[in-house]
C-alpha cells in the first residue's frame, strides 16, 4: 500500500531534520545542515534494504517503490524549506561545505560511470 511509502518518507524526513539540526548545533551553526541529504540517503537505504531483507506483499512493495521514485521532487521541496539565509549569515562554513560537496559529487561521476560499465560488461548473458 502507498501508505507505507508515505510512512517511510515521513520517518526519513523526521530523522534527517533531527540529524541535520544536531549537526548544525555541533558545528556552531543555528541551522539545519544536511538534513535534506540525510533524509534522501535514509530513504534510499531503507527502500533498498526492504526489498532485499524483508518479504513484503506486492502492494506494499509498490507503495514503497513509488515513493523511492519520487525522492528527487521531495528533496527539492524539503530543500526549499531550509533556512539558507541563516546558514549563510552564520559564516563561511556552510558555503565551503556546500561547494566541497558539489566538487566531490562531480569528481565521483566518472568513477560511478566506470563501475556501472564494468557491471554491464561482465554480465553472464553476453558470455554464452
Amino acid at each position: 500500500m502507498v501508505i507505507y511509502g508515505v510512512a517511510l518518507l515521513s520517518l526519513c524526513l523526521l530523522l534527517g531534520t533531527y540529524l541535520g539540526n544536531a549537526l548544525g548545533y555541533l558545528i556552531g551553526i543555528d541551522a539545519n545542515v544536511g538534513g535534506v541529504g540525510i533524509a534522501m540517503l535514509l530513504l534510499l537505504i531503507l527502500t533498498n534494504l526492504s526489498s532485499k531483507k524483508i518479504s513484503l506483499k506486492p502492494m506494499t512493495e509498490s507503495g514503497i517503490h513509488f515513493w523511492s521514485a519520487m525522492y528527487i521532487p521531495i528533496v527539492v521541496a524539503m530543500a526549499a524549506k531550509q533556512n539558507v539565509v541563516a546558514a549563510l549569515s552564520s559564516g563561511w562554513l556552510a558555503v565551503i561545505a556546500g561547494v566541497a560537496a558539489v566538487v566531490v559529487s562531480f569528481a565521483l561521476v566518472p568513477v560511478l560511470t566506470r563501475i556501472g560499465q564494468s557491471d554491464t560488461n561482465n554480465s553472464p548473458a553476453e558470455e554464452s
